[in-house]
C-alpha cells in the first residue's frame, strides 16, 4: 500500500465520489488524483488534487498519467441503464471507448493495476434469476448491459494478452444518502428514502414485488477497496466478480421504512424501467468472491434503512 498513487476517473459519480474519499483516507490525500468532466463541490475538490478529464480524450488521459505517474488507475465513468436506453450511441461510446482508452494507457504507460466496474446489467432475460452464478448465460438486452458484458471480455483479454492486472466487480444496485440517483434502474431504492424523509410518500416506477440484488454504499466501496488490495495470486477471475449483499423488492423497502416512519405511503406507476429490471437477476451467488478474497457484507435491509433515515437531512 505505501508508495501507491491513484488516478480515479469519474470521481464525481455516485460511487466515484465516496470511493475517492476512502482512498484518500487510506493512501493520503495527495496520492489520490480525482478526475471528472466537471469540477465538483466540497470535500472532493478541496481534499486533494483534481483534474478536468473527459475519458474519451485519450491524449488528455495520457497527459495526466505522465504528470502523476499513477500505479493504479480506476475508471468509474459510465452512462447507466435507464439513461443509456435514451441515448444508446452516447452510452456505448462513453462506456466502451472510455474503457479502451483506460486499458490502452495502462498498457502503454505500464500501470500495474486497473479497476473498472461491471454490473448485474451484464446478465439478461435468459440468465437464471435466482442465485445467479459467476459463470452462466449472459445475453443482456440493454445498451448498458451489452457494454458491460463486452467490457468484461476486454478486461479479460488485456489480462491474457498483456498481463495487466485488471480487477472488476459486478455491482448490484447501490444505495447511498450522500449522492443523488444517477440514471439507473435501481435508483428507486435511493429515491424512496429521500421521499420518505422529506414528503412521507413515494411513487415507485417498479412493481411492488420486483426483486433485485442491492448493496449499501459502505459495503460497495469496501468491496472495491478489498478487491484492489487482495493478493494477485488469489484472484482467478479477470473479467468481473459477482458481488452481493441483499435482495429486496419495493414492497419490502417500504415495510422497512414504515418501522421508522409508520405513515409512509407508496404508490406505483410502472414505466419502461420495469422491463429492464425484469431482465436482471433477483439474487446473486457471490461465493467465488467470498472464497477467493474473503468478501463479506455488513449491511442488511433493516440496518441500511436505519442508517439511511438517520443520515438524510
Amino acid at each position: 500500500m505505501p508508495g501507491e498513487t491513484i488516478l480515479l476517473i469519474g470521481a464525481s459519480g455516485q460511487i466515484g465520489a465516496e470511493l475517492t474519499m476512502l482512498l484518500r483516507s487510506s493512501y493520503g490525500d495527495s496520492n489520490v488524483v480525482a478526475a471528472d468532466i466537471k469540477k465538483p463541490d466540497g470535500a472532493l475538490f478541496e481534499s486533494g488534487p483534481f483534474e478536468i478529464l473527459n475519458v474519451l480524450d485519450a491524449a488528455r488521459l495520457g497527459e495526466l498519467v505522465d504528470k502523476y505517474k499513477p500505479t493504479q488507475l480506476y475508471n468509474m465513468a459510465a452512462m447507466l441503464s435507464a439513461t443509456g436506453e435514451k441515448y444508446p450511441q452516447k452510452a456505448w461510446q462513453l462506456n466502451m471507448d472510455g474503457l479502451i482508452n483506460t486499458l490502452e494507457v495502462a498498457r502503454e504507460k505500464k500501470i500495474h493495476r486497473v479497476y473498472w466496474p461491471s454490473s448485474i446489467a451484464a446478465f439478461g432475460p435468459t440468465t437464471p434469476k435466482e442465485n445467479t452464478e459467476q459463470i452462466t448465460i449472459m445475453e443482456p438486452n440493454t445498451i448498458y448491459g451489452i457494454s458491460k458484458l463486452a467490457g468484461e471480455r476486454w478486461c479479460d483479454w488485456y489480462h491474457l494478452k498483456y498481463g495487466i492486472d485488471v480487477r472488476s466487480l459486478r455491482y448490484p444496485g447501490i444505495i447511498s444518502y450522500k449522492t443523488e440517483p444517477g440514471g439507473g434502474t435501481t435508483d428507486y431504492a435511493v429515491d424512496i428514502y429521500f421521499k420518505a424523509k422529506k414528503e412521507g410518500k413515494y411513487e415507485c416506477y417498479l412493481g411492488e414485488n420486483t426483486f433485485l440484488p442491492m448493496m449499501y454504499m459502505p459495503d460497495a466501496i469496501r468491496a472495491t477497496f478489498e478487491l484492489m488490495n487482495a493478493p494477485v495470486e488469489k484472484l482467478l477471475v479477470h473479467s468481473s466478480y459477482n458481488l452481493s449483499a441483499m435482495s429486496f423488492s419495493p414492497k419490502l423497502v417500504a415495510e422497512s421504512i414504515k418501522k421508522y416512519i409508520p405513515d409512509f405511503e407508496v404508490t406505483y406507476n410502472i414505466d419502461f424501467r420495469q422491463k429492464i429490471a425484469e431482465t436482471w437477476p433477483a439474487s446473486i451467488d457471490d461465493s467465488i468472491a467470498r472464497s477467493e478474497w474473503g468478501w463479506k457484507h455488513e449491511y442488511d435491509l433493516d440496518t441500511m434503512t436505519k442508517d439511511m433515515l438517520a443520515n438524510i437531512k
